[in-house]
């Protein structure tokens, strides 16, 4: 009969849910700063990498100082102060205004030309035999 061994299966130990990390407002100030100012891409995730942080962080902490400064109806965007991203915002979205209306005047002509076509009963030139 074989010897038995007098082995102790192992231990299965249930270990608590791990801790969350937690990070102060300073550390996160300091952090969007460094990135805030780095010029590449690249210079961006050497500091992730070095942290240990993924850039969902920086989505969050960057929400955080825009509401936390009171600032919610501006953006935050790495490498321009805030004002200016805010003006260009309100820029672009007068010059999209302005080119909707263009757009709705020039798509009014066309159906006014072709109404007027069909009262005389002129054939227009499909687009295909234009060129």
């Amino acid at each position: 009969m074989p010897e038995t061994l007098n082995a102790r299966p192992a231990e299965t130990e249930v270990r608590p849910r791990p801790v969350r990390r937690t990070f102060t407002a300073d550390y996160k100030l300091k952090i969007l700063a460094e990135v805030n100012s780095a010029k590449d891409s690249g210079e961006v995730g050497k500091v992730l990498r070095r942290e240990g942080l993924y850039s969902s962080h920086l989505t969050t902490w960057r929400r955080e100082v825009v509401v936390l400064e009171g600032r919610r109806n501006q953006q935050f965007k790495r490498g321009k102060p805030i004002d200016e991203v805010g003006q260009e915002l309100v820029r672009l979205r007068q010059e999209n205004s302005n080119l909707r209306v263009r757009l709705e005047r020039a798509e009014l002509i066309v159906e006014i030309q072709k109404k007027v076509s069909q009262m005389l009963g002129l054939k227009l030139p499909s687009p295909s035999e234009r060129t």
